[in-house]
């Protein structure tokens, strides 16, 4: 009797050690599934992010128009992405551009990055700009071009060279239609840099 006894103890026991160690290890695996769930959901994001911002990408994009005076304006670059929130711009990397005026003059224009409106061909080069206009070699960070306005502004660290000389300035605005040039610092009281060659 006392061994049936025993027995029966030992059985129930192990019975119970059983279930205990099934329970203790179908929650060891859920953990490690959730754990496991998180990254792949973080990683599928991620690739959906990239997806659309590749969607939105375009590799050597390129553009022209022509204004009613018959001034071409033709642009290019390596990349441009759309604005998501804006569809009217395109941001664009390493930038060239030409402008054809109608007397036969030229104005060549590159920078690492631009700013470009579909609508009305304004745009904006940063980073790295320079302009070869005339006999003039103009660069800086920031250009502001309006083919509508026939206007150049360059500005922040602006030089021009010629075979004159240089200047060193904080703004230079070019009227293309008129040929008309502004020099000028922002503050009164300092003065645009002249360096001439003789």
């Amino acid at each position: 009797m006392r061994r049936k006894t025993i027995l029966g103890i030992t059985i129930t026991t192990l019975f119970f050690f059983f279930l205990f160690f099934l329970y203790f290890k179908s929650n060891q695996e859920e953990k490690i599934v959730e754990k496991k769930i998180e990254p792949i959901e973080n990683e599928n994001q991620e690739d959906l992010e990239e997806k659309i911002e590749s969607f939105n990408t375009i590799e050597d994009v390129s553009y022209s128009a022509k204004d009613i005076k018959g001034n071409e304006y033709l642009l290019k670059a390596k990349e441009g992405t759309i604005d998501q929130n804006e569809n009217n711009f395109i941001f664009l990397k390493y930038v060239n551009a030409t402008i054809k005026l109608k007397d036969y003059r030229w104005i060549e224009i590159s920078s690492d990055f631009g700013k470009y409106n579909v609508k009305n061909y304004d745009t904006i080069f940063s980073k790295n700009v320079i302009i070869t206009y005339l006999d003039n070699k103009i660069s800086g960070d920031y250009l502001d071009f309006s083919l509508d306005k026939n206007l150049m502004i360059i500005s922040k660290n602006v030089v021009m060279r010629n075979e004159k000389g240089s200047l060193k300035a904080d703004v230079i605005e070019v009227n293309i239609a008129t040929k008309d040039m502004k020099i000028f610092m922002y503050e009164e009281n300092k003065k645009v840099i002249i360096n001439s060659e003789n």
